[in-house]
């Protein structure tokens, strides 16, 4: 009876193993891909970037989590990707309202559940509708959002569709917007295209107590 229970114990054990091997495995796939940083550690790059980007609207405050800590990782490129963000969010002719909407149109089909997280909270401050908001979170067409929205909806959805856009959608957005306009807003899903690939690469995660605004694809 002794010997059986001892069989029993030890054929229990891998299966507590496999268990924690299982646990491991799902941890690491929500962790940062690259190494984190400590401020006080940095290399005069680095300083140098960090020093850049706080002199921006983003204030002192900036810290190296988000996409900001993975520019430190290749500050000479790292520069000129957040000069471009902080000019498309904070400098561009677009009405803020806008600009967040096409962030946030680049966030869903990106499914960045940082940047969603972020300007979702940003895009209701600048006057998008919180149903709005709900209708692209959850991948629907926003039907009640306003004219200029659903142009821009229009616009991004076929763009990143089709990689050409309608002679009927590009007029309705022109028509908003202008030719200037139309440089800007590409240049703004450009760079949070950019920037929705750095947090989704590299595992970024939310901020603490945050929850993840989609469900997370399998890879």
């Amino acid at each position: 009876m002794a010997a059986a229970k001892s069989r029993s114990a030890s054929t229990s054990r891998p299966k507590s193993k496999s268990k924690s091997k299982s646990k491991s495995k799902s941890q690491s796939k929500s962790t940062l891909r690259l190494p984190p940083l400590v401020e006080s550690e940095l290399n005069p790059a680095q300083e140098k970037l960090l020093a850049s980007m706080r002199s921006t609207p983003r204030g002192g405050a900036l810290s190296l989590g988000g996409p900001f800590g993975c520019y430190m990782h290749a500050p000479e490129i790292g520069e000129p990707i957040q000069q471009l963000a902080a000019y498309c969010r904070f400098k561009t002719r677009l009405p803020k309202r806008l600009s967040e909407f096409a962030i946030l149109a680049i966030g869903r089909i990106w499914k960045s559940q940082y940047e969603f997280h972020v300007h979702a909270r940003e895009g209701e401050a600048a006057g998008i509708k919180p149903e709005t908001i709900r209708d692209l979170k959850a991948g629907r067409a926003p039907q009640k959002a306003p004219r200029d929205e659903r142009a821009l909806y229009d616009f991004i959805m076929e763009l990143h569709r089709k990689q050409r856009v309608s002679n009927r959608n590009y007029a309705r957005v022109q028509k908003l917007l202008g030719d200037g306009g139309m440089v800007e807003l590409l240049a703004i899903m450009g760079s949070y295209t950019t920037t929705c690939m750095v947090l989704n690469t590299f595992r970024v995660p939310l901020p603490a107590g945050a929850t993840p605004p989609f469900t997370e694809p399998k890879v």
